[in-house]
Parts: structure tokens; C-alpha cells; sequence
């Protein structure tokens, strides 16, 4: 367990930036995921753009993985720009994180 009084502002702003990108992307990569077997078998679908906002709120490296690994909505071109934009966001708001803080 970690010793709280170890951590400085900076550290927790950080992990709670790791935590809410892993979790938040998790459930975009599952948003993507049950999209796409609901697809194949024919079944009522995600709209589009709730899958096109799901990255721009801190799921943007679950939509890549969304995209690439499961190859759901390849065909589009804008859902590869899109996720790849929120997840370029993302980096750069980390990074930017860890040099202003």
C-alpha cells in the first residue's frame, strides 16, 4: 500500500490522470466492442455519435484500440481521425501536466 504521505499533489493529480484515462478508456474499447457484435448479428446499434464522443472524454487510447484491435468501423475515416485526435489530446494534456506541475 502506498504511504500517503509520500505522495505530493503532483503524484495524485498524475495517478488520477493514469486512473481515469485506463478506466474511461476501458469502457470506450467496450462501447466499440459490443457495437460491433451487435452489428454482425443484425441487432439495434450504438449511434454513431455516441461512439464518436466516448474518446473526447478521456477514452481516446480505448477508441484507437477500438478502431485497430477489434477493426470496428474501419470503413469510416472519421472515427479513425477522431480517435486518434482525442487520443493525441490526451498525451499532450498529460504531458503538459507533468512539466507544469
Amino acid at each position: 500500500m502506498l504511504d500517503t504521505s509520500l505522495l505530493t499533489l503532483k503524484d495524485i493529480l498524475l495517478i488520477s490522470f493514469i486512473m481515469l484515462e485506463t478506466i474511461l478508456s476501458m469502457l470506450t474499447f467496450i462501447a466499440y466492442r459490443i457495437d460491433k457484435s451487435k452489428a454482425s448479428k443484425g441487432k439495434w446499434r450504438t449511434k454513431e455519435k455516441t461512439l464518436l464522443t466516448l474518446p473526447w472524454f478521456f477514452g481516446g487510447i480505448g477508441g484507437l484500440m477500438g478502431v485497430y484491435v477489434i477493426r470496428h468501423k474501419t470503413k469510416h475515416w472519421y472515427f479513425k481521425i477522431n480517435n486518434l485526435f482525442a487520443a493525441l489530446v490526451q498525451v499532450i494534456l498529460f504531458i503538459i501536466l507533468c512539466v507544469l506541475l
